[in-house]
């Protein structure tokens, strides 16, 4: 059974102090980002607000959201976050992401709450169509 002895001197240090600068300010860059990122529902949209230097503002018509789910990794629910993942039936974005939020079980009933309050309003309702271009109602379309 051989042994390996590592030698560790002063330029392994300061390589390592080298390499925490780029990680250290790439974490602040995406902390950044995540800080910039911002959600507001109105009584008919889903408006989203990102953007760290130039702001895109995008708007989701609430009645467009089909499906609503939460996704709490680990380090996300250290300080006790999530991300809401929505699939919508919008075409610019089709599946946005509410980004490590507070209370993500709570905004995500809330904005089901304001879809399907929508919905009855507007009286729309969603059609699916699959791959082979039928209808859920089958031949029902043509």
């Amino acid at each position: 059974m051989g042994v390996l002895f590592l030698v560790v001197g002063d330029k392994l240090h300061g390589a390592i102090s080298l390499g925490a600068i780029p990680c250290g300010l790439l974490a602040g860059w995406k902390w950044l980002v995540v800080r910039c990122q911002r959600f507001e529902i109105t009584s008919e949209r889903l408006r989203l607000i990102q953007g760290v230097l130039n702001q895109d503002i995008d708007e989701i018509e609430l009645y467009r959201v089909k499906d609503t789910r939460v996704l709490r990794p680990l380090w996300l629910r250290l300080f006790g976050l999530g991300n809401v993942v929505l699939e919508t039936s919008d075409r610019t974005h089709p599946n946005p992401v509410l980004t490590a939020i507070k209370d993500a079980m709570e905004v995500r009933e809330r904005l089901r709450e304001h879809v399907e309050i929508l919905r009855e309003q507007k009286r729309v309702r969603e059609v699916d169509f699959d791959q082979t271009g039928d209808s859920e109602f089958g031949d029902e379309l043509g």
